[in-house]
């Protein structure tokens, strides 16, 4: 019988998760998917990409900002899978506003779920990658972790933290024949990007030399590759339209 891949990806129930985890579904991957909140819909996704590819999936109720919800996740996806080949961090909140009005349980929140998250999955499947020799690390980051953005300064903040981590990542595990990434979205369509009124989304559009939003799906392409990239390692790639 012939190994099919598997991969985990965090935060897939919308947006740029739930399109990575349809790229790698229609290419034959088993899928390990989590969300914290909408595990009804994550479910029917579910069901809906085992009918049509023909694969197996995970979808489990996980906050990626808590060290034992994703120690245990771990623990359940290993069980079933036996193994990870892609680990795809994904999972991400931000609050737009003055960091004189942010709380300290909101930027404690923040930093749990888009950096410390990475730490958690380190240590859940990293492992087993180390005991096979082999593994892809894809962290999904923003292009404000480069150069920060006003009245995001929590998430710019994470994010930066997200490219060190990747980066260190990397040069820790190449030994063991894992490669570490990191995506630096820019303006992607998606619901964290709605909050915009038409207007806001115009002018921001226009900034853009490709003119536009990127789609989901572009963003899951971008992963893909970077999958099959086996000398590209430690490496933070923009997929930004020439933004920055």
């Amino acid at each position: 019988m012939e190994y099919r891949k598997k991969a985990f990806v965090s935060g897939a129930s919308r947006g740029i998760g739930r399109a990575i985890a349809e790229k790698l579904a229609k290419e034959g991957y088993d899928l390990a998917l989590t969300c914290e909140k909408n595990i009804e819909a994550l479910q029917a996704f579910a069901r809906e990409l085992e009918q049509t590819c023909g694969i197996r999936v995970l979808a489990l109720a996980t906050d990626m900002g808590k060290a034992e919800a994703v120690e245990a996740m771990g623990k359940q996806v290993l069980e079933e899978f036996g193994t990870i080949d892609v680990v795809v961090n994904n999972a991400g909140i931000s609050v737009v506003g003055l960091v004189t009005d942010l709380t300290a349980e909101e930027w404690q929140r923040i930093l749990d779920v888009n950096l410390s998250s990475l730490f958690y999955t380190t240590k859940a499947f990293v492992p087993a990658m180390v005991n096979r020799k082999q593994g892809v690390i894809l962290n999904i980051s923003s292009m404000w972790g480069r150069v920060g953005a006003s009245c995001e300064v929590a998430y710019s903040a994470t994010k930066g933290g997200v490219n060190a981590y990747t980066r260190a990542l990397a040069k820790e595990l190449a030994p063991s024949g894992i490669r570490v990434n990191a995506l630096a979205c820019g303006c992607i369509d998606t619901d964290m990007n709605r909050g915009f009124s038409e207007e806001e989304r115009e002018e921001l559009a226009q900034e853009i030399p490709l003119g536009r939003f990127a789609r989901p799906s572009e963003v899951a392409d971008a992963v893909y590759n970077l999958i099959d990239l086996t000398y590209v390692t430690g490496q933070i790639l923009g997929v930004d339209g020439a933004y920055l």
